[in-house]
């Protein structure tokens, strides 16, 4: 098996797929010739021809309009938003039309589509860079939301995408776009939607988290020799795998959650609202949480100061520990 990282994984995944079914197209900004601002469709368009891998106009709207009007007709369109905060023009697309058309057509028509897009921070861009906004589409009925932490998953959980049968958000996180490499089958292989997975097993804490944040958590464990922490990564966040997060919350008897999206109506208090329903008995302590803070990601001087880190997660650990009394 070749070592690949997270560019490399879904490239081959797009590869692939476009390979075994000719109704898949690529439309994107840059993503022809180029392969994309991130190089992740690079060679594409050579293999399959600029019928299949189309430049778009700097237009998001026009993007995702066109993808939803191509997946109802019959083709399996794989969008790409070249940054998070582009995002927001196609908004219209997304919520009032993409996740709907199943439910307002009664099953006449689905949107069996993929929309990839580059999340978070930790690369030192510019505004509308950097963001995070996973909360919106989570809270949409109709979208899926998918993020890999690492090149195995991402191409296991792109290839689950494109064959799923409604449309599906895939976030790549671009602060380990580049930042792992890790054994990657070069056959077929899928990653199932909707389960999480849990990294490394634990008794005395578990830590919650997905994207880019988990080897952030994994490094910062290593640190922690007198604790044992459970780490689970969510790998989807719409629908959400509640039943692993439950059954560490209940084994561990305390939590803490990472997540680099601004706290107030981040994704951490859904999760947190799901375990004072189903375990709150089990707490031995409140749950914390290891955030963004309620600002706009700041620039290059300052990001480090916004994202997590090592000593805030062991911090948030402690804590979790001294209110159990342990």
């Amino acid at each position: 098996m070749a070592k690949l990282n997270l560019v490399e994984a879904i490239n081959l995944a797009l590869k692939q797929e476009m390979k075994k079914d000719g109704k898949i197209v690529l439309i994107g900004e840059d993503i022809g010739e180029d392969g994309g601002v991130f190089r992740v469709t690079e060679g594409l368009a050579k293999l399959y021809g600029n019928e299949r891998v189309m430049d778009s106009p700097l237009a998001e709207s026009g993007i995702l309009g066109t993808s939803i009007g191509m997946a109802a007709t019959g083709l399996k369109p794989i969008s790409e938003v070249q940054f998070e905060g582009f995002l927001m023009p196609a908004f219209d697309q997304l919520i009032s039309h993409a996740s709907r058309i199943r439910n307002r057509s009664r099953g006449r028509f689905t949107a069996p589509m993929v929309l990839r897009c580059p999340i978070g921070g930790g690369i030192k861009a510019l505004e509308h860079h950097s963001d995070s906004p996973e909360a919106y589409l989570i809270h949409t009925p109709g979208l899926k939301v998918v993020i890999p932490s690492n090149p195995y998953n991402a191409k296991g959980l792109m290839i689950s995408a494109i064959r799923d049968p409604d449309p599906v958000i895939f976030f790549e996180p671009k602060k380990i776009y580049r930042a792992i490499k890790m054994e990657v089958p070069e056959k077929e292989y899928t990653v199932p939607i909707g389960k999480a997975h849990v990294v490394k097993k634990g008794d005395d804490v578990t830590i919650i988290t997905y994207g880019a944040w988990v080897k952030t958590v994994r490094e910062a464990v290593e640190k922690m020799s007198d604790v044992s922490v459970e780490i689970v990564d969510l790998r989807t966040l719409s629908p959400l795998d509640t039943t692993t997060i439950i059954n560490s919350v209940k084994k561990t008897g305390k939590c803490v959650i990472v997540n680099e999206a601004q706290r107030t109506g981040g994704f951490a208090a859904e999760i947190i609202a799901r375990i004072n329903e189903k375990a709150f008995f089990n707490l031995e302590a409140p749950v914390e949480r290891v955030t963004g803070y309620d600002i706009v990601v700041p620039l290059r001087k300052f990001e480090n100061l916004y994202l997590p880190t090592h000593q805030k997660i062991i911090n948030a650990v402690d804590k979790v520990m001294k209110n159990s009394g342990k």
